[in-house]
This record gives structure tokens, sequence and C-alpha cells, in this order.
């Protein structure tokens, strides 16, 4: 058997009674951090049943997702919308006659994500303004483009 004295004894007791006094302060600690949480989840409500507080916020989470998938489903309609929407716009002005003042006649691109879309080509002469539109799919034209036309499109694409 061991023989222990009594200044052994008391040093062991003192240092599991150190231990424990520690221990004590950290669960402390803890307890009083699970507090200050419960208090967040539970807003200030007075709680008979902590399962009906889960549950009520269950059911708000369960409503937030289903208002999230909504609003993914809206935003992908407004993407295909913004796709096909002219999103791109290049205006080019001049003068096609030397006989008429200043720059009154214009060219304007108007283009989709897509480069699909319209070229406006007004042209203003001392007898009237006369307005031609060619469609544009992916940045070019099946009928001939002018140097002003092709302008208006390389400034709508960013180039």
């Amino acid at each position: 058997m061991i023989n222990l004295s009594n200044e052994n004894l008391i040093s062991i007791v003192l240092i599991i009674a150190a231990i424990s006094i520690g221990w004590l302060i950290a669960l402390q600690i803890h307890v009083l951090s699970l507090r200050k949480k419960m208090k967040i989840f539970l807003k200030g409500k007075k709680v008979k049943d902590f399962e009906e507080v889960v549950f009520e916020h269950l059911k708000r989470i369960e409503g937030i997702e289903k208002e999230m998938n909504d609003i993914r489903q809206w935003n992908r309609k407004l993407q295909d919308v913004c796709d096909i929407s002219i999103t791109k716009v290049g205006v080019v002005r001049f003068n096609p006659f030397k006989d008429t003042g200043g720059d009154q006649s214009f060219v304007i691109a108007l283009l989709d994500s897509n480069n699909n879309g319209i070229v406006l080509s007004s042209l203003y002469t001392r007898e009237g303004t006369r307005v031609y539109a060619k469609p544009i799919e992916k940045g070019m034209s099946s009928y001939n483009l002018s140097k002003e036309e092709e302008e208006a499109i390389k400034k709508a694409i960013g180039g």
C-alpha cells in the first residue's frame, strides 16, 4: 500500500480543487454564452415549450426558402428578357453631302447582348430626310453596310 503523508494528501486535494474550480469557471462562461445565444434565438419571448420555438423557426426558414426559389425563377425570367433587350447603343453623326450644313445625318446601332438588333440610318438632305433600317445578327448584316453603319456597330459592341 502507498503511504501518503498529510502534506501530500493536502497537496493532492488542493490540486483537484483548483482543477475543479477552473472547470467550474469554464462551464459558467459557456453557460453565459449559451444564455446570450438563447436570448437572441428566442427574441424576448417567454417560452414554455422550446420545441414550439424551434418549429416556428423551421416554418420561417421554409417560407424564406420558398421566397428564394420564387426570386430565382423571377431572376431567370428577367435574365431571359435582358438577353433579348437593347443593351448596346452606338451613334455616329456625319455629313454625307458637302452642300448641306452640319452633321445632321446620323446612324444608330441598337443591339442586344448577343449583338443582334438593327442599325438605323437617317440621311438629311435639302429635299428631306430619309431613314433606313438594316437587321443585324451577331454583329453582321446581310445587307451592305456603309462605313458609318459599321462604325456605329463597332461602337455599340464596344470597339
